[in-house]
């Protein structure tokens, strides 16, 4: 809208019928400014004056009267008064079932504060102070009590701080016209009561059934279950094809059952009566559902589950598994939505379609304001490698956050105030009003619909137990939890309202919680005990178990010519940074006249031969464009016009798209997001890479708690690969080790891979290995220790032979040196750098060090012990088996490998020793000087015979 649009507009909406009086104030405006109204003079002042002045006219009347009877300071207060109840009208909305807010409510919003009193405002018209029009609303009185009703009810919104005018005016037009209100039929409001019953009664149930076992029920927010079903109802209109929800535990029984169908037999079975006892679920949609070999607690599985089927094609509804660790589910489903919105089977970028899917996020009040990982998701929201056209965000406000209160666990009035930074529009609304929380869903889903962006809906209930059933609140918060003993059920304040309405009779609420009970104990009563007084976990899959030697990962070599010249193409007119495109045409070329290539070549011939095979990857991660350290360069800028270009986007062998962005500067939430990314699409190769590798730290909730272990908590299965750069280089120690030790701690029952490769075709290789595990029952993540300044270190660089012919190895010989040696009498096992700047201490003289022999672990996790073993064995002259590492003692690889080094030297008289830096409580050093004096004694005396063991530091 133009400026002169808008001037226009103002002066027809609020002075269309007092243009006379305009005329007259605005002469005097003109003749000497500060005679009239400040607040008249401001309004010509910033829009100028009416396109069109006439002394009376038809508005003479209106004129008259106006003049007569108030001022322009009184209708420019009116005026105020109108934008005030828009802006602050929730601070005095009735949106508290129980109990009051942070602060006390505001005058701001009230005809008192601008000395309006109800005579001056009966005299302004309706039209002069609001631009819409409605039965039975004649002036500005009425304009006031309407729009209280709709901002400070049971209902209240904030969108001020979002700044879109669109999506402003389409807001104040929905509100302010009463299109958001639902009109519920007679029969629509009996089926909502039974809903709300339904809910209650599942609950009680539980509780009369499972006495004093954790359940972490939903009541006091009971209208959270229908509100999720209407949203659900609403999306068989649209294009839906899939639903993904996350949530904490708090009411996850009630959405498991009523939303995602659980069955109640298969849930009650989860509730062990005694030890020894299990409960036998006989309903067969019950034994469908399967968890992985080490289980979870009931409150933490989610489920999937088909709706609408008189759709052409049903709704998936997928409620993401979730431990307790609150919120970190949220990045996960984004990255769940991404991956099913995005189309992948043609070469390029990935095609999105955000009709396809929508995320329903519920977040705790103390949580949502309170972890950061809230905060990380929403910065998500608009990015391009991330958006999922909007998210329908819940908070499911119970007023306390397990025994802390308001006061103490937030800085803000509103735990949704956090949203408001994101430009999120915001619905307060009271769980004991049914119908104006259905209400809010549908204008939730609407805006979702319209606009494609997120929007938060805070739900303000209670908690009408402890934060768990054998919690006692009322030591904690006696006067909230005498108000919520004393406070009637939602279903009971609905009944009542309906039979007052003369909708219901005076027992239907009796009836129908009689009928859900006797339902429950049917089912519950149909179950069989089993008696079994040693229950195991499952075992672990055996494709898990198997070894991973058997996969072919080698390339033709006039394939791989082929996919190297395709990337050095660029589009017609496309105008390249011509010193990079120089180092790039240097890379490439070596493949093609010398047969080798460096890490950055063998990395993207990896990339381009998997996106051959029709596999296809995302790469995201902080700087993965470029590369931290300058080495990828997979995106192209333009230098005339910036536009973009990857160079494996126009493969012709290229059969997948090939997905790359730089992230924003978070780990938790876009490591989360990569993960859901990956668990949905598990065709895809999903690739997040670290700036530096112990950024990883920030992401440790996602570690342990997704990527780890969900495969044996949920059977949730991902194959992503994560880069961390590591290496001691001096660089202090942020940025020098990626806490391998950490990944290895975690490491069992094969639940990922651990490696550190030191050669381009084995990253070529192990990369090629990861992307054929794929939708198989042995994917598994990857973790790789990546190098920095190894990247351009002509010691990493591969021979031509090695791509086109092997396979990835766990365990290598150091170059130049055989598989075992008859004459060594030392052996050196480590991993990483620290091993090529022993092959280049050994290049210098290497008959002095004919005593030595140089193994690389490659994979440190599975460990490939038969390999070592064979080593071993096949060098009957050891004396000693060294560990040689850079990282301190207490870090690294060393409490990981030394127990099954020892198993392998004890009985052969050999001596185990450790090399290595002394113990530390840092990485590293944060002198270069003395990391390059700490380096060369470390390897020096890693050459040298007889003086194993740790160096002395002298500290």
């Amino acid at each position: 809208m133009t400026q002169q649009e808008s001037s226009e507009r103002f002066w027809k909406n609020f002075y269309g019928p007092n243009m006379g009086y305009l005329e007259e104030q605005y002469e005097l405006y003109l003749e000497n400014a500060e005679t009239i109204d400040p607040t008249l003079r401001d309004m010509f002042q910033q829009y100028g004056p009416p396109k069109e002045l006439s002394k009376k006219g038809d508005n003479g009347k209106a004129t008259e009267t106006f003049t007569s009877n108030t001022n322009a300071k009184q209708l420019s207060s009116t005026i105020k008064l109108v934008e005030a109840i828009r802006r602050y009208g929730h601070l005095n909305a009735q949106i508290y079932a129980v109990g009051s807010g942070k602060t006390e409510g505001t005058k701001l919003a009230s005809p008192e504060h601008y000395g309006l009193t109800n005579e001056i405002l009966e005299a302004i018209p309706s039209e002069w102070v609001w631009e819409y029009s409605r039965e039975g609303i004649k002036n500005a009185k009425d304009v006031v009590d309407y729009l209280s009703e709709q901002y400070a009810g049971t209902i209240s919104f904030e969108y001020d701080h979002v700044n879109d005018d669109e999506e402003r005016n389409w807001f104040q037009e929905t509100i302010e016209t009463g299109q958001y209100r639902y009109d519920f039929s007679t029969d629509e409001k009996k089926k909502l009561l039974g809903k709300i019953v339904d809910v209650e009664g599942f609950e009680n149930f539980l509780a009369k059934t499972f006495v004093a076992q954790k359940r972490f029920s939903i009541e006091g927010l009971e209208m959270m279950v229908p509100m999720l079903d209407r949203i659900v109802q609403n999306s068989f209109y649209d294009d839906t094809e899939e639903i993904l929800m996350g949530m904490a535990h708090r009411g996850r029984l009630s959405v498991l059952t009523h939303i995602l169908g659980k069955p109640y037999d298969k849930l009650f079975s989860e509730f062990h009566p005694s030890a020894g006892k299990e409960l036998i679920p006989t309903s067969p949609g019950s034994k469908s559902i399967t968890y992985g070999w080490t289980g979870d607690v009931k409150y933490h599985f989610g489920a999937e589950r088909e709706l609408g089927e008189e759709k052409p094609s049903p709704t998936r509804i997928t409620l993401a598994h979730n431990p307790s660790h609150l919120e970190f589910v949220n990045p996960v489903v984004e990255g769940f939505t991404r991956a099913a919105q995005d189309y992948r089977f043609e070469k390029g970028k990935p095609v999105q379609n955000v009709k396809k899917a929508f995320s329903i996020l519920i977040h705790g009040d103390a949580a949502f304001i309170g972890e950061g990982v809230v905060a990380e998701t929403f910065n998500l929201s608009a990015l391009p490698g991330y958006t999922t056209g909007g998210t329908l965000h819940i908070i499911s406000n119970n007023l306390v956050g397990f025994t802390t209160g308001q006061s103490q666990g937030r800085s803000t009035r509103y735990a949704s105030d956090l949203a408001k930074g994101f430009e999120v529009p915001i619905i307060h609304v009271n769980a004991d009003d049914p119908e104006a929380c259905i209400s809010a869903a549908m204008l939730a889903y609407d805006y979702r619909r319209t606009f494609r962006k997120d929007i938060l809906i805070d739900l303000v209930g209670y908690r009408r137990y402890g934060h768990n059933e054998m919690d006692e609140p009322r030591a904690t918060q006696p006067q909230l939890y005498e108000a919520i003993d004393g406070h009637p059920t939602c279903a009971a304040v609905y009944a009542e309202k309906l039979k007052n309405n003369n909708i219901v009779e005076d027992n239907t609420l009796e009836e129908m919680q009689d009928a859900v009970f006797k339902k429950l104990k049917g089912i519950y009563d149909e179950m069989t005990e089993n008696i079994n007084e040693n229950p195991e976990a499952k075992p672990v899959p055996q494709a898990l178990r198997n070894g991973l030697s058997d996969i072919e990962t080698a390339v033709p070599m006039e394939i791989l010519q082929s996919l190297n010249k395709g990337m050095l193409k660029r589009p017609e007119g496309f105008h390249s940074f011509k010193k990079l495109e120089k180092i790039l045409s240097k890379r490439h070329e070596a493949f093609e006249n010398e047969e080798q290539a460096d890490w950055a070549v063998g990395e993207a011939l990896a990339y381009a031969s998997i996106l051959q095979d029709g596999i296809p990857i995302r790469l995201t991660g902080q700087d993965s464009e470029r590369g931290t350290f300058a080495h990828r360069h997979l995106v192209l800028h333009d230098v005339k016009n910036g536009e973009t270009y990857s160079p494996l986007h126009g493969l012709d062998e290229a059969k997948a798209t090939f997905d790359v962005h730089n992230s924003p500067l978070s780990e938790a939430a876009v490591l989360g997001f990569e993960y859901g990314y990956s668990v949905k699409a598990p065709k895809t190769l999903v690739v997040w890479e670290a700036q530096f590798g112990d950024f990883a730290n920030a992401g440790q909730v996602i570690f342990d708690q997704f990527i780890s272990s969900s495969r044996a908590k949920w059977d949730e299965r991902s194959n992503m690969v994560i880069l961390l750069p590591h290496g001691y280089e001096g660089q202090g120690p942020e940025h020098s080790s990626a806490r391998v030790e950490r990944f290895l701690t975690m490491g069992a029952e094969n639940n990922w891979i651990v490696a550190n490769v030191t050669t381009s075709a084995q990253f070529f290789h192990l990369l090629r290995r990861q992307a054929a595990l794929v939708d198989s029952d042995a994917a598994r993540p990857l973790i790789v220790l990546t190098p920095k300044s190894l990247l351009r270190s002509p010691r990493v660089i591969s021979k031509a032979e090695e791509f086109t012919n092997g396979k990835f190895r766990p365990l290598i010989p150091q170059p130049g040196l055989s598989e075992t040696s008859k004459t060594a009498k030392r052996l050196l096992i480590g991993t990483g750098k620290v091993m090529v700047d022993i092959e280049e201490k050994m290049s210098e003289d290497p008959k002095a060090y004919e005593h030595v022999h140089v193994v690389r672990l490659e994979q440190i996790y599975p460990f490939p012990e038969k390999s070592l073993a064979k080593v071993i064995e096949g060098s009957p002259n050891l004396e000693e088996v060294c560990w040689v590492q850079e990282e301190p003692r207490n870090m690294g690889c060393w409490n990981f490998s030394k127990e099954l080094l020892f198993r392998m030297v004890q009985e052969k008289d050999i001596e185990l020793h450790y090399v290595g830096r002394c113990e530390r409580s840092s990485p590293s050093v944060g002198d270069a000087h003395i990391h390059k004096t700490e380096q060369k004694r470390l390897v020096q005396q890693a050459l040298e015979l007889n003086k194993g063991g740790e160096i002395n530091e002298g500290n």
